[in-house]
């Protein structure tokens, strides 16, 4: 067989996101036959020591201190950007415009017009066969890709309400340190654009339809935080001592706003509610979403993320909601993994991601979802801000 074309891949940032893209990116190529051989060509990072720390340690061949050398490098094809989101319009614009392919994390910008920009870039870079592609990462999670299916082939009916949560608790503790998750120059927003966009781009994937309107209410538990301390994860145990520097919050601690969908391809559209939040004690990773339809309805929660719940109102309006273990060869990517019954996990969906986006890459095709999707869930971001900014009044997306 003809070994695949390489596609070399130059990342920025190596905490969290960049030890998830990282492994992703080893993977894919193990479990799934794509069209390009992906190879991690270089890590960059400011603080030279830990970048090469990380690229050690997560597999990368080559450092940089300034993501501008990835973009004059020969041998890098695309960006993956895993930075905080004030630095994601400069880079992937940036990389675009040097013929970089991009993967951006999401939420895909600060603002608006940061996102706007951006997918302006894009579109003229597709024109001239350099794509990209924002990370909403549950999408391709097989349960709720599934989900998306059986929307698709009609078996809800008319789709009526949709339910979508995205619970946390790393932040209850109101001594955890300030994170640049906690600043909103560099972050955006809180749980509002950390968590909270998933569940947007979740919704309006699975459905087919987009956000046209919301009330909101944004709150703010905890103003001031230790500035030094010990990280555990996302969060850990912040100095609190009596001289101990404080630094203050400047973001959203949870986020709760009504909807109102635009309907797809289906006459009226459903209505919506949504609630994001780091301060749920005892949800660790509770990202749920429920559609209810005139034929039947589903639920997904990911700390039971290998299952989808199913309700039939014709085939068993008594019994409820059946478990589907979404761990079949026939069900979405999860073929190219282990036998029936063996569950998948986090880490499972960036390599998907991955795969779907190297597969539209070597296809000369655009990825889902684009910097204009991206874009949408901007758009409905900011209007949840300005609806919570006058005190809940009805904002149009």
């Amino acid at each position: 067989m003809t070994p695949a074309k390489p596609l070399r891949v130059g990342m920025v940032g190596y905490a969290f996101m960049g030890a998830a893209h990282s492994h992703a990116w080893r993977t894919a190529p193990r479990f799934f036959d794509l069209p390009l051989d992906p190879q991690l060509t270089a890590l960059c990072g400011r603080n030279d020591d830990g970048v090469r720390a990380a690229a050690g340690k997560l597999g990368w061949g080559s450092v940089e201190t300034d993501w501008r050398r990835l973009l004059e490098r020969d041998d890098i094809d695309l960006i993956d950007i895993c930075t905080p989101g004030n630095t994601h319009a400069e880079i992937a614009i940036a990389a675009l415009e040097a013929g970089k392919h991009v993967l951006c994390e999401k939420p895909l910008a600060n603002s608006v017009a940061e996102a706007e920009r951006m997918t302006e870039a894009a579109q003229a870079a597709a024109l001239r066969g350099v794509f990209s592609m924002c990370g909403f990462s549950y999408r391709r999670t097989p349960a709720l890709a599934l989900a998306k299916r059986m929307v698709e082939e009609g078996r809800l009916g008319k789709i009526r309400h949709v339910r979508a949560q995205y619970l946390q608790d790393w932040l209850s503790d109101e001594n955890a340190p300030m994170t640049w998750r906690l600043d909103k120059s560099k972050s955006g927003s809180g749980s509002l654009g950390d968590i909270g966009a998933h569940s947007i781009d979740a919704a309006q994937w699975v459905t087919g339809q987009q956000i046209t309107g919301v009330s909101a209410l944004l709150e703010t538990f905890v103003h001031e935080r230790p500035l030094a301390g010990d990280l555990v994860g996302l969060g850990g145990h912040g100095d609190v001592g009596a001289d101990a520097p404080r630094g203050t919050v400047t973001v959203d601690d949870a986020a709760i706003f009504t909807a109102r969908f635009d309907g797809g391809a289906t006459s009226a559209g459903a209505v919506g509610v949504f609630e994001a939040t780091r301060f749920a004690l005892g949800r660790k990773n509770a990202m749920r979403l429920e559609v209810n339809g005139t034929k039947a309805s589903l639920a997904f929660d990911f700390e039971e993320m290998n299952v989808l719940s199913f309700y039939d109102a014709a085939e068993s309006p008594d019994a409820g909601f059946r478990r589907i273990f979404v761990t079949e060869p026939e069900h979405p990517y999860a073929g190219n993994w282990w036998p029936t019954g063996h569950g998948l996990g986090y880490e499972h969906g960036f390599t998907h991601q991955v795969v779907d986006l190297v597969t539209a890459i070597g296809a000369g095709k655009q990825p889902s979802p684009s910097f204009a999707d991206a874009l949408q869930v901007q758009k409905v971001l900011a209007a949840v801000e300005g609806s919570a900014a006058e005190s809940s009044r009805w904002q149009k997306v």
